[in-house]
């Protein structure tokens, strides 16, 4: 692949060829050129017709930035105590009727390291992520964030009805035109190449990492997803579908959010130990069938008991989603144990299913605001299947194998006690990944391809309250829940607690992921609490085992078998 720089103040444009790793080798001789000025007129040279400046800071060194929540509904965390930096802010046309932005962050010539960073987003929502971008800077790495082409909290998909270019925008146009054109930014603005290219998003934002390199191979050289909802026509299908099993509210069936923790407890007494150790994290829930007949009612039901219908209910919601004409076929799968103390996202009505659903069958597939989710039937799996609206779905996984011939490498983490988006669907990916692109060849894509399977971790980021479950390991969205001031673990900012280090080391020393220390803090979102306990996540398909003499709150303690 090659690509042309345009570089103004007098310098040459240079033309450099990306080789097979995907890693360009030859770029900008005047390596220690002066930096651009930090103004919109550096930048405007090297905008395309359809792109415009909109805004332009110099960021001193300890300062924050952001736009907050009056122009940023999704994201309105400011970052602070960031490195010296030019902050840069672009907006793109892509049709008469779709327009999206996005955001730049480029550290001083000094601390850059010729490494490039996308971030992604969350759900629906629109907006830069400027908190998600804040690490990338501290790493060395010039940082990128794009709107998606809309601003909106992460239910709301108004903007998407009747307007097939939004959807595109959201679906994967403006994640690639905000890669092409932030990495063209970012080697004018130092006269310098890109050497390694990076992205990390969660939920959605894993999905859109997967698409960009299914549509773009050499967009990426280390791409890290967490809990990807990669196949968009059926994860948000499914949730509509899920929340409808415990709907209506008035129902004998439907089981309120309040006996979420009373099924959680149960069901950690009989699963926690199966992986050797009682610590009050559910390791291995594939182990686990839970039986709730012990919650059973007597003939006068009380407040810690679940009627007959409502343990029905619950074994549902741990099936496959399958359609009811057909059982025999697959949909999706369903919440393993561990995540029932979470059911209360998608389950917790009490009049409607999430937002995270209907708004998918309202704003994409069928373009119908007024649409009411009691409709909502099997029939619409297919339909999505069929339109795909948007291009969103990140399901051509064929498309992985040019590239892992790149050299790209791919480190995918979910939490096992997500119930956001079910573990089963990445394990599902990787497992079509082996079959579809690889033959069957299982050790060829562990070459290229991790997964960490943490246990305890809720959706993207943090553990039920109590269990303490190792989840921080430098995922999306993990340093800012800690605090705004946050780019890493806190305290431990290395590669071998750090999903996006540990990339980092992969792609540019060879030194292959294998697994990640977790941690957690004695308070979920405080590190000053101290921490509560470390623990390694293996690579799929080892798992952590405990050596029976170390401590169990200590990472030594653990090895992967």
């Amino acid at each position: 692949m090659t690509r042309l720089i345009l570089v103004s103040a007098g310098l040459t444009a240079v033309l450099f060829t990306s080789q097979t790793q995907g890693i360009p080798r030859a770029g900008f001789a005047a390596r220690e050129a002066t930096p651009l000025p930090c103004d919109a007129a550096s930048f405007a040279p090297f905008l395309p017709p359809e792109a415009a400046i909109e805004n332009v800071v110099s960021v001193p060194d300890g300062g924050s930035y952001g736009e907050g929540v009056t122009i940023n509904d999704a994201y309105p965390w400011i970052p602070t105590g960031l490195p010296a930096l030019c902050a840069v802010t672009v907006r793109v046309t892509t049709s008469p009727s779709s327009v999206f932005r996005f955001g730049l962050f480029l550290p001083s010539a000094e601390q850059w390291k010729e490494r490039f960073l996308a971030v992604g987003n969350g759900g629906f929502a629109g907006g830069i992520n400027w908190v998600d971008m804040a690490p990338g800077p501290h790493f060395g790495m010039a940082s990128v964030s794009t709107d998606t082409g809309h601003n909106s909290t992460v239910g709301d998909t108004s903007w998407a009805f009747d307007n097939p270019e939004r959807q595109a925008d959201w679906g994967w146009r403006a994640m690639h035109g905000t890669v092409t054109l932030g990495k063209a930014l970012t080697e004018a603005y130092y006269s310098r190449a890109i050497c390694f290219s990076y992205y990390r998003g969660c939920s959605t934002g894993g999905r859109q990492g997967l698409r960009e390199i299914m549509h773009s191979p050499a967009s990426f050289d280390g791409v890290v997803v967490g809990a990807p909802a990669w196949w968009t026509t059926r994860i948000h299908n499914f949730i509509t579908r899920t929340g409808m099993l415990n709907l209506p509210a008035s129902s004998s069936s439907y089981i309120s959010p309040t006996l979420f923790p009373l099924i959680a407890s149960h069901v950690l007494s009989q699963c926690d130990a199966l992986d050797g150790v009682s610590d009050d994290i559910i390791s291995s829930p594939s182990l686990c069938t839970p039986d709730l007949t012990p919650l059973l009612c007597p003939a006068i039901p009380t407040t810690a008991c679940l009627t007959a219908s409502q343990i029905t209910t619950a074994a549902a919601i741990y099936a496959p989603y399958t359609p009811s004409t057909d059982p025999s076929t697959f949909y999706y799968p369903g919440f393993l144990p561990s995540s029932e103390v979470g059911w209360s996202t998608l389950l917790g009505g009490p009049s409607d299913p999430s937002p995270l659903g209907t708004a998918y069958q309202r704003g994409f597939l069928l373009s119908d605001p007024s649409w009411p989710w009691q409709d909502y039937n099997d029939t619409l799996v297919p339909l999505a299947d069929a339109a795909d609206p948007g291009a969103a779905n990140a399901a051509n996984v064929s498309a992985l194998a040019e590239y892992a011939a790149r050299g790209g490498k791919l480190l995918l983490y979910h939490g096992l006690a997500d119930a956001v988006v079910p573990p089963g669907g990445s394990e599902l990916l990787r497992a079509r990944v082996v079959d579809e692109a690889f033959g069957g060849d299982a050790e060829a894509v562990a070459e290229w391809f991790a997964m960490l399977m943490v246990p305890g971790m809720e959706h993207c980021r943090g553990c039920a309250e109590g269990t303490a479950a190792p989840w921080n390991m430098g995922g999306a969205t993990q340093a800012a829940a800690m605090g705004v001031g946050e780019w890493s673990v806190p305290g431990y900012r290395d590669a071998e607690h750090d999903v996006l280090l540990a990339m980092v080391e992969w792609v540019e020393a060879g030194r292959k992921v294998e697994g990640v220390v977790a941690t957690a803090w004695k308070e979920r979102w405080n590190a000053s609490s101290g921490v509560a306990r470390q623990r390694v996540v293996c690579a799929w398909p080892r798992e952590a085992s405990w050596d029976g003499v170390g401590r169990e709150e200590e990472p030594g303690s653990w090895g992967c078998v």
